[in-house]
C-alpha cells in the first residue's frame, strides 16, 4: 500500500518534477485545471497545476527514500511539519483522482438536469433532499420542496447543492 506525501515543486518545474520522480519509480499524482486566457488576439486553453506549486507523490509503506525525494530536479522540498513527514489521508487523495481523468486534468462538474434528487449544503435547509425543477439563465436552481406535506418551489445557488446520495 502506498501513502501519499506532498511535495513542493519549484516554479514552472513541474513537468521536470514529475518526469524526473517517475524516472525513479515514483508514483505522482498532479491534478491539473484548464485556464483559458487571452493571447493577443485569441483565447488560448492552458493546463495549470489545481494547487499552484504543490503536487503529490506516492510511497511505498516502510520505505523511507526522503533524501531521494528531496535531490530529485524540479522538486524544492517534500512538506514536512517539524521534520516529520506525515502521510496525507488516503480518502484526500481518492476523491482528488475522483474528480480528475487518467492524465490528471480536472474534470467538470456533474451537470444537474431536471427531476435529479439534490442536497442541500448550506443554510436554514442544510441536509435537506429537494428535487430540481428547473434552472434559470442565470444559473439558479429551482427546486421542490417538501415542507409539511406540501411543495414549496425555491431557488439556490449551484454551489449550494450536491447529488444526493
Amino acid at each position: 500500500m502506498k501513502q501519499w506525501h506532498l511535495i513542493q515543486f519549484k516554479p514552472n518545474s513541474h513537468r521536470m518534477a514529475v518526469l524526473n520522480l517517475k524516472r525513479q519509480g515514483f508514483e505522482t499524482f498532479l491534478p491539473l485545471q484548464e485556464i483559458t486566457r487571452r493571447k493577443a488576439s485569441r483565447f488560448a486553453a492552458d493546463l495549470k497545476p489545481l494547487f499552484p506549486g504543490y503536487m503529490f507523490v506516492g510511497v511505498a509503506l516502510g520505505t523511507a527514500p526522503w533524501r531521494k525525494i528531496n535531490s530529485t530536479f524540479g522538486v524544492t522540498r517534500l512538506v514536512s511539519f517539524a521534520d516529520n513527514y506525515k502521510p496525507l489521508p488516503q480518502e484526500l487523495i481518492c476523491n482528488l483522482k475522483l474528480r480528475c481523468d487518467e492524465e490528471g486534468k480536472l474534470l467538470p462538474p456533474k451537470t444537474l438536469n431536471a427531476g435529479d434528487s439534490v442536497e442541500v449544503l448550506h443554510g436554514p435547509f442544510a441536509n435537506f433532499v429537494a428535487t430540481v425543477e428547473k434552472i434559470d439563465a442565470q444559473q439558479r436552481v429551482w427546486v421542490l420542496m417538501e415542507f409539511m406535506g406540501q411543495s414549496t418551489k425555491m431557488h439556490l445557488a449551484p454551489d449550494n447543492v450536491q447529488i444526493a446520495p
